[in-house]
């Protein structure tokens, strides 16, 4: 189940019913495995993408990266996993889908940040 008890007791005190709770958990559970997909389908097969990700000794506001694979897992709402460049990987925590050609993703340590990346520059 998506919704922690609290949340399920809120909404059966504001008259929703079992059923209709567990039938928007599996839909918040759906969407969160297409999105994970999607983002993992924009990866896959590209060998380079690009970024807005700041760099500490980089003068360009736009980073280049050969992508070596992008692995994630979901659990209810949450998107997990790791993407792994040719020289360095960081663990993905969350992402979505902004465009066929640029999704952002909430990257973990050495990042901490959300990041946007493009399969052009221009579309940064």
């Amino acid at each position: 189940m998506h919704f922690t008890q609290r949340e399920q007791q809120a909404l059966r005190d504001a008259g929703v019913d079992q059923d209709t709770i567990e039938a928007a958990s599996d839909a918040v559970v759906e969407a969160t495995d297409d999105a994970a997909a999607e983002l993992e389908a924009f990866f896959d097969g590209r060998e380079t993408v690009y970024s807005d990700m700041d760099i500490a000794h980089s003068s360009s506001e736009i980073q280049e990266h050969t992508v070596e694979y992008c692995d994630l897992f979901t659990h209810a709402d949450d998107i997990r996993g790791y993407l792994r460049f040719d020289t360095w990987g960081v663990p993905v925590e969350g992402g979505r889908v902004l465009s066929e050609e640029k999704v952002e993703l909430s990257l973990g340590p050495t990042v901490h940040g959300r990041v946007r990346f493009a399969a052009d520059e221009d579309a940064l």
